[in-house]
Parts: structure tokens; C-alpha cells; sequence
């Protein structure tokens, strides 16, 4: 599992192999940097770029990507949402499957708080991938908070959305006027 954090200056990226109820395992874990002096679409080449050599070295089975959440500073909302959708480009366009998790979701499914701080995040990170050292800097925690989460609800989602696909769809009857 693929995990990113996208952001234009640091996306974090994280990848984890695992399953629901088994131990999660660190495979790669670092940050993707651009330079704020460069152009955007040179920016999102070489996000492009990173983000494909990780894709072909640990070929993962899917990607989870952090969904763009409200923030007051424009600027950084668009950058960041641009990144995301490098990373959904680069997922989809190798066939895997690609979710969204708000930040929320992913502090949720490794503290147990959708609340919980950085540092929380983190240390849960470093105590669930029995890490020696704690990931640095935190886009690279936060991504692979994005793919414990994924590992361990993704899964279950995938499950639910099969089971709807396979119930037949319910046939609405009306009745003409005057039967």
C-alpha cells in the first residue's frame, strides 16, 4: 500500500504491507521535494516523476491518497490539491485502485482520536510499524498513517462496495392513473 501526503514543497510518501488483524510491515517511507522557485509545471513533473519511481520499485497494490480538506490560505489548498491529483493520476493510470481519506480518517485508524496531533500520529506510526526511529519529517509520518489507514479499512470498504455492486438494483413499480 501506497500511502501520500501530498503537498508541492514535501509530499510525504509512505509504503506498508500488511492485512486487517495481521503485523504491518515498513517497506519505504520519505518525502518528495520540489523547489518553490520552480515553475508549477515543472513542480508536478517531478512530483510525477518521484512519485512513478516509487510506483515501479515497490509496486504496490493500491494508493491512499490524503483527501484535500478546507484550509484558509488558498495558495497552499490549490498546491496541495494539485499534488493529490498527481499521485490519483499516477495510481490510475497504472490500473490500481485509488482512495481518498481525510485527514480525520487516518488519525482515527492509528490513535484511535480523529483529533489527534502530529506527535500522536506519529508516535502510533513508530509503535505500529515497529520503528526504531520515529519517520521524519511528518508528511512522512502522515503518509504512512494514509496507508495503515488504507490497509487496514480499504480492505472493508472494497468488501461493501462489491456486496453493493452485487445486489440487483430494486424495481420501481408505478402505477398508471386510475388502476
Amino acid at each position: 500500500m501506497l500511502g501520500v501526503d501530498p503537498g508541492l514543497t514535501r509530499c510525504g510518501v509512505g509504503v506498508v504491507d500488511g492485512a486487517p488483524g495481521k503485523p504491518l510491515t515498513l517497506v519505504h517511507v520519505g518525502v518528495i521535494r520540489t523547489s518553490p522557485d520552480d515553475d508549477i509545471g515543472i513542480r508536478l513533473a517531478a512530483l510525477e516523476r518521484g512519485l512513478e519511481e516509487i510506483l515501479d520499485a515497490f509496486r504496490p497494490e493500491a494508493v491512499a491518497v490524503e483527501r484535500v480538506f478546507a484550509q484558509h490560505n488558498v495558495r497552499t489548498v490549490m498546491g496541495t490539491a494539485q499534488a493529490g491529483a498527481v499521485a490519483i493520476l499516477c495510481g490510475a493510470r497504472r490500473g490500481l485502485p485509488v482512495a481518498l481519506h481525510t485527514p480525520s480518517e487516518a488519525k482515527a485508524a492509528v490513535t484511535g482520536n480523529g483529533r489527534a496531533d502530529k506527535a500522536q500520529v506519529t508516535m502510533m506510526v513508530t509503535r505500529l510499524l515497529r520503528l526504531e526511529t520515529v519517520p521524519k519529517p511528518a508528511d512522512a509520518a502522515d503518509a504512512l498513517a494514509l496507508a495503515i489507514c488504507h490497509v487496514w479499512r480499504g480492505g472493508a470498504q472494497a468488501r461493501l462496495a462489491a456486496a453493493r455492486a452485487a445486489v440487483p438494483a430494486p424495481r420501481i413499480l408505478r402505477k398508471g392513473v386510475g388502476q
